[in-house]
């Protein structure tokens, strides 16, 4: 997590001055949660609250003797409560603070990515809307196939950011469980009804078994849809990218007063936020793997995952916010060029409106073979020499003995592949 690729907001949340007023909270409902059931004596955790005081330096200095990171914490708190800390962390174990709290930041990190695709999501059923009718043309494997238009391009990332937003709902909901189970998670030394206590405060439920650690495969889940939505995220930017490149030029990056593109040639205008895009997208997928591999621990417990999570955690959610926030403002400001859509979709002479051509001669009798080779033949033609498809068609003996020049005239027609788009779109929105 480095600052040129980090939002101020979701930042904080991986501060230790968040994670030490989590860990505090969560010290201090477990303790009135023991005043309830009279384990400690009332009025402990008021007073803890109004004495403590956090102070991140101080917590580091004593970690380096103690090399215990909840311990370091805990005697940092006593210093300023004094003897009546004693009562904090009874019966609990550092698990039940750290995992608890890690599942805090995640959620708190997820309701911000939630909120940048929603964002997204405004942006590109605007934009998806605008461009309906906006012809251009498709590709396959990179090569012009038939019409579409640039909304219904735009739709097909709408509707997978909305897949996006309710995979993100549900991680989110699968990692906001707490664990107060202490040692072992076996509640040995402590009453469930504290956990239950606890939970009910952070608005979280409880993890219904823990082994002393939260189960990580919650964790690997959540991690895997930052993945998916990072993809996602990348699949939009390429697109983006290709439609940018200088023989295709159909849409464009704005590019602001006083920008540069190239450090040596003055003319360049290049895809830099799109391209920015793809390289985190690759960091953020790579953060799914370790989280896949935490989820085998030793035993009841071991630390092997602590590690990782201390750099992915902050990491990929920093990353990813910043990402969707970079595409929304990217997708928002997008320059489009409609006549180079269209002049790129009349390059090549009609040979779009290939298939129309076959499928009438079927329907007129010829076999689904010959049809093929015929029009083949003439596209072949068409391609190299740069010549007319219609009136290659139009000339060919073998097409004019099933199709008059006014029957060819009525398959060159865009109608054809846009009349379902009213279609589409309803089925896009509805859902």
């Amino acid at each position: 997590m480095i600052s040129r690729y980090s939002r101020e907001q979701i930042a904080k949340i991986w501060q230790p001055e968040n994670k030490y007023k989590i860990w505090l909270d969560i010290e201090i409902y477990a303790a009135e949660a023991m005043e309830n059931f009279k384990i400690i004596p009332k009025g402990i955790a008021k007073e803890i609250r109004r004495k403590a005081k956090i102070n991140p330096n101080r917590i580091d200095q004593i970690e380096k003797k103690v090399k215990h990171d909840v311990i370091a914490f805990l005697t940092s708190i006593t210093e300023k409560v004094g003897q009546k800390a004693k009562f904090l962390h009874q019966g609990m174990t550092s698990s039940d603070v750290l995992d608890t709290c890690f599942n805090i930041q995640l959620y708190q990190s997820g309701k911000i990515i939630l909120k940048d695709l929603e964002d997204l999501l405004k942006i590109l059923k605007t934009k998806s809307i605008k461009y309906k009718k906006t012809v251009c043309v498709g590709r396959s494997h990179g090569i012009h196939a038939e019409p579409v238009t640039f909304g219904l391009k735009l739709l097909t990332y709408y509707a997978e950011f909305k897949r996006n937003k309710k995979r993100m709902e549900q991680a989110i909901n699968e990692i906001s469980t707490c664990a107060i189970s202490g040692a072992v998670g076996t509640f040995a030394h402590i009453n469930p009804g504290i956990e239950q206590y606890v939970a009910k405060k952070l608005k979280f439920k409880v993890e219904p078994i823990s082994t002393q650690v939260i189960p990580r495969d919650r964790h690997a889940y959540f991690f895997s849809i930052l993945a998916i939505i990072a993809s996602s995220a990348e699949r939009l930017a390429t697109e983006i990218r290709h439609l940018q490149r200088t023989e295709v030029l159909e849409v464009e990056e704005f590019f602001s007063a006083g920008q540069k593109g190239s450090s040596a040639m003055p003319h360049k205008r290049n895809p830099v936020l799109s391209e920015n895009i793809t390289g985190l997208a690759r960091l953020i997928r790579s953060y799914a793997y370790p989280a896949l591999e935490n989820v085998v621990l030793w035993h009841e417990r071991d630390i092997s995952h602590s590690s990782v999570e201390r750099n992915i955690g902050p990491d990929a959610t920093v990353t990813l916010d910043f990402v969707l926030t970079r595409l929304a403002n990217v997708i928002k400001n997008l320059v489009v060029y409609p006549k180079n859509m269209q002049k790129n979709l009349e390059k090549f002479n009609g040979l779009i409106f290939s298939q129309n051509v076959l499928l009438k001669l079927t329907q007129k009798g010829m076999t689904r073979e010959l049809a093929y080779k015929v029009v083949q033949k003439n596209a072949m033609k068409t391609w190299s020499a740069n010549e007319s498809f219609f009136d290659n068609l139009n000339n060919d003996k073998q097409i004019k003995s099933k199709l008059s020049t006014d029957d060819l005239k009525k398959l060159f027609n865009m109608n054809s592949h846009l009349r379902y788009i009213n279609t589409i779109y309803g089925r896009v929105f509805k859902s």
